[in-house]
């Protein structure tokens, strides 16, 4: 089963091109951001993970930059954490910080305790700003000396910073024997449950709107050394809709005691990902690359963004350890 919750963590790998929220490829490896109820769900005691995503470089004068970090800790029934997070977009420098404890709770559905159910929820603060100087209205045009933005603007502006409270909610379920050559789970979750408001102009307005999201995915077992995780995940945000097709290879390679990854996603009508990685000890290390597929190819020349994520677990030393085939 244990090896089993290390699959669930590192394998649940895709992304949403017309939602609102920001988005990751890898959104797996990104556990608790992915689900809440995520929390704690994987083998060990403590998990430390980094994540960083930049893109559109190639038709912005600012990339969109993510980045987060993110702790979380394995208490048996239930699971804790935080996650801390970044989002600078475009013009204006579009900034969003995030800080979201979250908790989960962990039960089994039968008495093998093979069937699992987990029920996790987060929530915290953001704060979101943006530089108005940096912003060009209108107003500001000239049509002298060849057209330039010489002008005073006459729009009017409140506080340009944003302080408000965000919650999310999920549930999990995956089936853990160790045994099994195939291993379902899946999940779904509501974000934003509480609507906040993200307007810089007036309170309660602009509020934002629900996202829902869901997993599908199972671990297949090839070989002792082989498995292939499918995976599909559906988001949906005030009728902007994402679908991700993917799929990830491990392999085992005995001689050097480490997994190698390989992997690819289809994100429905927005980009094409190539993803790479491995596993060696308590750390896993990814790179993936969007090859943009969508009507803005035109102008992107396919270029659309690069991603890394680094997982560290650590686990208190095992007095009686059990010998184990190296299965994920």
């Amino acid at each position: 089963m244990k090896k089993f919750l290390v699959l669930l963590c590192f394998s649940v790998s895709g992304a949403i091109a017309n939602a609102q929220d920001f988005h990751l490829s890898q959104w797996d490896a990104a556990a608790i951001n992915a689900n809440p109820g995520m929390t704690g769900v994987f083998k060990g005691d403590y998990r430390i993970h980094g994540h960083f995503r930049t893109q559109w470089s190639a038709v912005a004068t600012r990339p969109f930059t993510t980045g987060l970090v993110s702790f979380d800790a394995n208490k048996g029934k239930y699971g804790w954490g935080v996650q801390a997070a970044n989002f600078n977009a475009g013009a204006g420098s579009y900034n969003v910080i995030s800080v979201l404890p979250s908790f989960a709770w962990k039960f089994g559905l039968d008495k093998k305790r093979q069937h699992f159910i987990t029920l996790g929820a987060s929530v915290g603060i953001f704060q979101k700003s943006i530089k108005i100087s940096q912003l060009t209205f209108a107003d500001e045009y000239s049509p002298y000396n060849g057209g330039q933005f010489s002008n005073s603007t006459n729009e009017s502006f409140g506080d340009a910073n944003k302080l408000n409270l965000d919650a999310n909610v999920g549930f999990m379920y995956y089936y853990a024997n160790p045994s099994a050559r195939v291993n379902p789970f899946g999940g779904f979750s509501v974000f934003h449950v509480n609507r906040p408001s993200e307007s810089f102009i007036q309170d309660n307005a602009n509020k934002l709107p629900f996202r829902y999201q869901g997993i599908l995915a199972a671990r297949v077992v090839i070989t002792d050394k082989v498995s292939i995780i499918p995976k599909v995940l559906w988001q949906y945000q005030e009728q902007a809709m994402e679908l991700n097709y993917s799929g990830l290879a491990q392999f085992y390679l005995e001689a050097y005691d480490l997994f190698l990854l390989a992997g690819g996603t289809y994100r429905s009508k927005d980009a094409a990902i190539a993803e790479v990685g491995l596993k060696y000890g308590n750390w896993i290390g990814r790179f993936s690359y969007d090859i943009n597929t969508s009507t803005l190819n035109n102008a992107s020349n396919g270029r659309g963004g690069s991603e890394l994520s680094v997982t560290y677990t650590f686990s208190k030393p095992d007095p009686n350890p059990v010998p184990t085939c190296p299965k994920l």
